[in-house]
């Protein structure tokens, strides 16, 4: 048997977690083919194949956390090599001490702690797994620490549960999804990139890692309209069509495409939501208050206008329930109603983004090579660095412009 083994990881990097094994128990590999990758707080790693065979043995699962030098799992170097493993682990580590690995010289002086000097090959596993063959019991000759004492060693250090660093944002409690919701949540467990990422991030600001970018939307395509079919609409449906109906369709189009932006992390793991309840800002004279709109992917542009004007009738008459202004997965809120021009909104926690609407103001632009007065918006997406990246967040904005500029993609779904 060759034994498959976590390699040096590289300076003050002692731990790694199982990404995803490339092989199955039983299948044949080829030397130095990809087995196995390992995640670390720095990099990304591929542990390959020692040597030819069948991979007889997984010993870690995905996701569990390893020390360096902890066995992986085995490979038999043909059918005979699966047969008798415990025999050749252990007899022929004390006819080693002639092996030609250097020694390790910092190493040695330390850990000479028994009648003779420490064998080559005992030395080597030393310096590189970090264990102490002092503190390892010697079963050869006179006492002296072996070999195969050295691995046994490893092996029961790498079967001890290893404490995995959390981030900062692992104190915080999730409270649990309705059973609807749950059921359409897909929760996926941090990298240790992505921990280390969100633990400076939050260590550095004692927050959510927030940042703003920006964009501008052309008005033109949906004021048009707007403006042909607002009577017709508020006939059928008996609401008003405004703009809020269009923006939150093209979120939640934007969303599916991103779907960064609408997670949220919780602890170690980031919580996808496949579900888009978009939450509607509404200012009333008792303050900011924010009610949910669920299931958007699902609600026609009437059904959405229907709630979003409900909601602000019951908001400023302080007859929302608790239960209505809970849950949400993404935030818009309208300062143009206002008269703001441009804002950096704050985030709604724990969600990862909210759109800011600001005031349509009438701006030349250059259309086709000619200046054109156009009337223009300003948006603005607030979101966790933490777990939404730059291209993400750029993405999710260029998306909800192109809806906008031109509605037909909201009917087409494209």
């Amino acid at each position: 048997m060759v034994d498959i083994r976590v390699p040096t990881l590289g300076e003050s990097v002692t731990e790694a977690t199982i990404g995803r094994w490339f092989k199955k128990a039983g299948e044949p590999v080829s030397v130095d083919e990809p087995l196995v990758e390992l995640e670390t707080d720095k990099v990304t790693i591929e542990v390959p194949a020692p040597a030819a065979g069948v991979l007889s043995e997984i010993a870690v699962a995905d996701g569990e956390t390893v020390a360096v030098g902890a066995l992986l799992g085995q490979i038999a170097e043909g059918a005979a090599g699966a047969a008798a493993p415990a025999p050749k682990a252990e007899k022929p580590a004390a006819a080693k001490p002639a092996a030609p690995p250097p020694p390790a010289p910092a190493a040695a002086p330390a850990a000479v702690k028994q009648d003779g000097p420490l064998a080559p090959s005992v030395r080597r596993l030393e310096a590189e797994t970090g264990v102490a063959a002092a503190g390892v019991p010697g079963t050869g000759k006179d006492g002296r620490v072996t070999k195969g004492d050295m691995l046994a060693a490893i092996e029961r250090a790498a079967a001890q549960p290893t404490p995995v660093p959390q981030p900062a944002a692992a104190v915080q409690v999730r409270a649990p999804s309705p059973a609807d919701d749950a059921a359409r949540e897909e929760r996926v467990r941090m990298t240790k990139l992505r921990q280390t990422i969100a633990r400076r991030l939050k260590d550095a600001q004692n927050t959510a890692a927030m940042l703003t970018t920006f964009n501008e939307v052309d008005m033109t395509a949906v004021i048009a309209m707007r403006n042909q079919y607002k009577e017709l609409f508020e006939k059928k449906h008996r609401v008003k069509l405004g703009f809020m109906g269009f923006f939150t369709r093209a979120c939640v189009q934007a969303l599916r495409e991103v779907p960064a932006v609408n997670a949220e992390i919780d602890g170690a793991d980031m919580i996808y939501k496949n579900y888009y309840h978009i939450g509607v800002a509404v200012g009333t004279e008792r303050g900011l208050v924010v009610p949910v709109v669920r299931d958007c992917q699902s609600k026609t542009l009437a059904e959405i206008e229907k709630t979003i004007a409900d909601f602000g009738r019951r908001a400023r008459d302080g007859q929302l329930k608790i239960d209505e202004m809970q849950g949400g997965t993404f935030t818009i809120s309208n300062g143009g109603v206002y008269g703001s021009l441009m804002s950096t909104p704050i985030l709604n926690a724990p969600q990862s983004g909210i759109l800011g609407m600001h005031k349509t103001q009438e701006r030349p632009v250059v259309v086709g090579g000619k200046i054109e007065i156009r009337p223009m918006m300003y948006l603005a997406l607030s979101y966790d660095h933490r777990i939404v990246d730059g291209k993400e967040a750029v993405t999710f904005l260029v998306r909800v412009k192109e809806c906008l500029e031109d509605p037909a993609r909201l009917v087409l779904d494209l």
